[in-house]
């Protein structure tokens, strides 16, 4: 035990200390965003082989889930509004205060609705939100819930009794997405928040499913919509068949469904990304088919051209050949003809 320990102090010395400590441990939490933000901004995290600056700050940062996207957004949203980091060092703002704040903070009521914002705990800033930007009221809707601490749930559907309700969360601007938590070995609690088409729909599962599922539990007939749809869903992206074909060299930028075969399942559906130290992403989400050797520069749509690159790592490879402008046309050009102008 060291000297210094908090356990040695007397009450006086520790009464003294804690409001020091505190204030330390506020500025070093603000150095900490800044060099986040600086670190996201030079696509550092992709450099190094992540696809995410989150995914980075719990890999290599050592941060839990939660802790990294709060570190992230606060970060996002002071480099647009610089005044958040002084207001975090010297505690007039909370990391949570800054995520709450962060959908509704512009140009033109920054400064004002942080002033309002500052010292203020997470409740009263969301009565401040609430009288800022005023939502519709919640539907009138009276109905029981499980004593045990699970998730809302939508009323009854039609007359069937034993049809169970489905689970939905209350979305919430200062948390992060719906999440897939496990709950015990093997078993896993999902919360997400669904429209009335998607509502309907999976109704109209447990309808058609309710010979295999007769009591129309949820689960099971996630799991029959989930063994239907992946099928579809891989022959789609991937060009899934019993024996893949080959062909003579491909033309153009089209890349075949069975080179896509073929590269999917060599690269193991994941982002072939390799930073400098070793590290491969680890990325499964948002995956393209790259060419090794650009398209534009005659590379081939063949299997030994292409590979699999996260979207972040995609565009990041096409930045480093092409350079920021380029590429920042590109996107302008895309965007511009998805919007029909």
């Amino acid at each position: 035990m060291r000297d210094d320990s908090p356990s040695q102090l007397s009450n006086t010395s520790l009464r003294q200390a804690m409001p020091q400590v505190v204030a330390a441990e506020r500025r070093s939490c603000a150095v900490a965003i800044a060099h986040i933000a600086e670190y996201e901004a030079r696509d550092l995290y992709l450099e190094d082989g992540y696809p995410t600056m989150q995914v980075y700050c719990v890999a290599v940062l050592g941060y839990s889930e939660d802790a990294a996207w709060r570190r992230v957004k606060a970060a996002e949203v002071s480099r647009k509004f610089p005044a958040i980091l002084s207001m975090l060092a010297d505690g007039r703002l909370h990391l949570t205060a800054v995520t709450m704040l962060s959908p509704f903070l512009s140009s033109k009521n920054a400064e004002e609705l942080l002033a309002l914002a500052s010292r203020k705990n997470k409740k009263a800033i969301e009565m401040l939100l609430a009288e800022r930007f005023p939502r519709p009221d919640l539907p009138t809707r009276l109905e029981p819930i499980s004593a045990s601490p699970t998730l809302c749930t939508v009323a009854p559907a039609r007359n069937e009794s034993t049809e169970p309700s489905i689970p939905v969360a209350p979305a919430r601007n200062d948390a992060p997405p719906a999440k897939l938590a496990p709950r015990a070995p093997e078993r896993f609690g999902l919360q997400v928040t669904i429209d009335q088409t998607t509502h309907d729909m999976l109704r109209h599962a447990q309808d058609l499913l309710s010979h295999q599922v007769p009591n129309g539990d949820l689960a099971t007939v996630l799991r029959h919509v989930l063994e239907a749809a992946l099928p579809q869903l891989e022959k789609r992206k991937i060009g899934t068949t019993r024996q893949p074909r080959t062909s003579s060299q491909p033309r153009g930028r089209h890349i075949p469904m069975h080179v896509r075969n073929v590269v999917w399942r060599r690269d193991g559906g994941r982002c072939t990304y390799v930073a400098e130290n070793g590290h491969r992403c680890e990325s499964r989400k948002f995956l393209e088919f790259d060419h090794e050797t650009p398209f534009a520069r005659g590379g081939p749509a063949t299997v030994t051209n292409i590979r699999l690159r996260c979207r972040a790592h995609n565009q990041y490879e096409a930045q480093r050949e092409f350079g920021t402008a380029f590429m920042e046309c590109r996107r302008e050009s895309a965007a511009n003809s998805r919007g029909g102008g």
